[in-house]
């Protein structure tokens, strides 16, 4: 017999960066009970993980009925990942493109493997709904990201689990500009500002140098989408304001 699954539960995978921060809050708004799941794989970047705290808070503090759908919140540690990982992620080696045309920060089977350990989780604890914040739109090419390889993802769990999870990827189509905004019409400027000074997203782990759309080196990829990404969501937002005012 199967697991009878509550659909209006979700289980957000949820590493304290950008993506996932909004995607938290897109979650909050949707479902009646929210749990999220970190991952510890012995990532350069491990920083991240401290940052989850802190949204959490925050995201009470900005909407109270999300801090009654709020729920536990896990760690699973995965150390292998990084034992058999040869990547810029989980070595202390320069961020290059590889012969493969992959940026070396590609960490192979990364996503496959968490969203299978979230649908682990989720079977235990009786959750419908798993959401990520991966994205085939402004990304590094990584192929675990692609609309396609997380359907087939969510068909082989179901059949592998006898359930029927809905896995949820509300950025896929969606560029970081598209990202910002989305956070915005969720929580307001509160929610972009949360995300800004709180979430993590630099590769290197870098949290001492601020800049206007948050932490980080500036230089690594994820720096620079998070960057452009801002810049073009700062000049759509006074856009918005300029064609309001002559209205």
């Amino acid at each position: 017999m199967s697991q009878i699954l509550q659909h209006d539960a979700a289980l957000v995978l949820f590493s304290g960066g950008q993506d996932s921060a909004t995607c938290l809050a897109w979650a909050l708004s949707r479902f009646a009970r929210v749990e999220t799941l970190g991952f510890a794989y012995g990532q350069r970047h491990a920083v991240e993980l401290d940052c989850r705290e802190r949204l959490i808070e925050g995201l009470k503090d900005i909407h109270p009925d999300w801090a009654k759908k709020l729920g536990d919140s896990h760690t699973l540690s995965i150390p292998t990942l990084a034992t058999i990982s040869d990547t810029a992620l989980t070595r202390d080696v320069e961020i290059a493109m590889g012969a493969d045309g992959l940026p070396n920060t590609f960490v192979p089977g990364r996503n496959l493997l968490f969203v299978s350990f979230a649908a682990a989780l989720a079977y235990r604890r009786g959750i419908g709904a798993l959401v990520g914040g991966m994205c085939e739109t402004d990304y590094s090419g990584y192929p675990d990201c692609r609309d396609a390889t997380l359907k087939a993802l969510n068909v082989a769990l179901n059949l592998g689990m006898a359930t029927d999870f809905q896995l949820h990827t509300p950025l896929m189509w969606r560029d970081k500009a598209a990202t910002w905004t989305l956070a915005h019409e969720l929580g307001g400027a509160a929610l972009v500002d949360l995300i800004r000074e709180h979430s993590h997203t630099c590769y290197l782990g870098e949290r001492g140098g601020r800049h206007d759309w948050g932490y980080g080196c500036g230089e690594c990829p994820a720096c620079q989408l998070r960057a452009k990404g801002w810049r073009e969501y700062q000049a759509g937002q006074a856009s918005l304001s300029a064609g309001t005012a002559s209205s």
